[in-house]
C-alpha cells in the first residue's frame, strides 16, 4: 500500500522505508490466527468506498498520538507519532523511532523535515503523506474497488479500541491481499496487515497504544522544527521527466497499475553539504512510480557507475521485492510491495533506444 520508496529511504536518511502505508506491519499474530478466516459478507460497493473514505480522511484530521509497531519480515521497530489537524486541514505530524538510531521526521503539510541528530542534519524534502500509514489510498485516479473486493469481517479490539475489520482481496495474483482493522468511531486505522499466499502475514503495522482525539500540539512540532534551523539543510528536489525524451519505455501488462509520477531525483547517502560537495548529493536517478490505488511499485533508472556497486539478482524482505537488471550502460531497480511475478514483469518491460542527437 505505498507508492514507492521515499528518498529518506533510498537514501538512507531514516532507513525504514520512508514508513510507507505499504509496509503493513503490526503487532505478531500466531500463524494460526493469522490464516484464520472467519465467514464474511462482502460489502456493495457503496459501503466499501464509504468505508475506504473514511479510513482514509481519519488519518489527516483526526487528532491522535500512540506508539506504532512495525514488521516487515524478521524486522521489527517502533515509533512515536503525533498527528494534529486544524479547523482547515493543515496537518502537522511528529514521527519519532524508538529503536536504533535516534531519528525523528516532523512534517508540516507536505513538507518533510527528517532530523539527523549525530550529523546535525535537516534533510527537507516534499511528500505526499497520503500514502503513509494510517492513510490508506495512494491515488484518487484509481479505482481500488475494480481491483479488489472488500469484506467484513468480525469486529475485534486493538489497542484497546473496538475495531471494525475488513479484507480487500484482489482479483488477480499481480497483487497482494491487505487486512484492516477500523477504530468503529472515528475510522482511524489501528492496524493493517499485508498477506501472502496461503494467508501468511507479510507486513504489518499496528497501534500499540493511541489515544484519539487529544488537543491539539501543533506549535510544539513547529517550534523543533525552528529549533533544527541551525543544522546542515539539505533540500532535495524532484524534477520532472520524460523517460520517452531519454529513450526509454515501460511495458506494463499488468491491469490496475497507473503511472503518477516520472521524476529525476537524487539518490545515495545523503552527508551534510561540504564545500566540495555542496548539494551533499551523490547522483541523480529517474524514477517511475505507479500505484493501483492501493500499493504500488518504483522503476530506477541509473547510469553505471563506480560510485555504486550493482549486480543482477533479485531480493525481498517481506511483501517487499527487488529486481535488478543492467539494460545498456544503465541500472534498472524495480521495487514494490507486490509479489515476485508482478515486479519481474515490470522489469521485463523496460526497454532502451538511444534518441536520436539533435542537430
Amino acid at each position: 500500500m505505498h507508492k514507492g520508496p521515499s528518498l529518506a529511504n533510498a537514501a538512507g536518511v531514516h532507513g525504514k522505508k520512508g514508513l510507507r502505508r505499504s509496509f503493513f506491519l503490526a503487532l505478531c499474530l500466531t500463524a494460526a490466527a493469522a490464516t484464520a478466516q472467519p465467514s464474511d459478507s462482502t460489502l456493495n460497493r457503496r459501503d466499501a468506498t464509504a468505508w475506504l473514505n473514511k479510513i482514509h480522511r481519519a488519518a489527516q484530521r483526526e487528532n491522535y498520538v500512540g506508539t506504532l509497531i512495525y514488521q516487515r519480515g524478521s524486522i521489527i521497530h517502533a515509533s512515536r507519532i503525533q498527528h494534529y489537524s486544524d479547523l482547515v486541514h493543515n496537518e502537522y505530524e511528529r514521527l519519532e523511532t524508538l529503536d536504533g538510531k535516534p531519528r525523528e521526521v516532523l512534517r508540516q503539510n507536505d513538507v518533510v523535515h527528517s532530523l539527523i541528530p549525530e550529523a546535525k542534519l535537516v534533510v527537507v524534502e516534499k511528500q505526499e503523506a497520503k500514502d503513509r500509514f494510517p492513510a490508506l489510498l495512494a491515488t484518487n485516479k484509481s479505482d481500488v474497488l475494480d481491483l479488489y473486493d472488500m469484506h467484513k469481517l468480525p469486529a475485534e479490539r486493538v489497542a484497546g479500541v473496538e475495531c471494525e475489520v475488513f479484507s480487500l482481496d484482489p482479483h488477480d495474483t499481480a497483487r497482494y491481499a491487505v487486512r484492516l482493522w477500523a477504530d468503529r468511531n472515528s475510522g482511524l486505522l489501528m492496524r493493517a496487515q499485508t498477506i501472502g499466499e496461503g494467508g501468511k502475514v507479510l507486513e504489518q503495522v499496528a497501534f500499540s497504544q493511541v489515544d484519539i482525539g487529544v488537543p491539539s500540539d501543533k506549535q510544539r512540532i513547529l517550534n523543533a522544527i525552528k529549533g533544527a534551523s541551525s543544522w546542515s539543510h539539505y533540500e532535495v528536489t524532484y524534477q520532472p521527466a520524460s523517460i520517452a525524451d531519454e529513450g526509454w519505455s515501460i511495458n506494463t501488462p499488468i491491469k490496475g497499475f497507473q503511472k503518477i509520477r516520472e521524476v529525476r531525483r537524487p539518490l545515495g547517502e545523503l552527508h551534510a553539504p561540504t564545500s566540495a560537495n555542496k548539494s551533499g548529493q551523490v547522483f541523480e536517478v529517474l524514477q517511475v512510480v505507479y500505484s493501483d490505488g492501493l500499493t504500488g511499485l518504483s522503476v530506477f533508472i541509473e547510469p553505471v557507475s563506480e560510485q555504486r556497486a550493482r549486480r543482477e539478482g533479485v531480493a525481498s524482505l517481506g511483501a517487499t521485492q527487488v529486481v535488478v537488471r543492467r539494460v545498456a550502460d544503465f541500472w534498472i531497480t524495480v521495487v514494490g510491495e507486490v509479489p515476485a511475478s508482478t515486479v519481474r514483469q515490470f522489469a521485463a518491460g523496460v526497454e532502451y533506444r538511444p534518441p536520436k542527437a539533435v542537430h
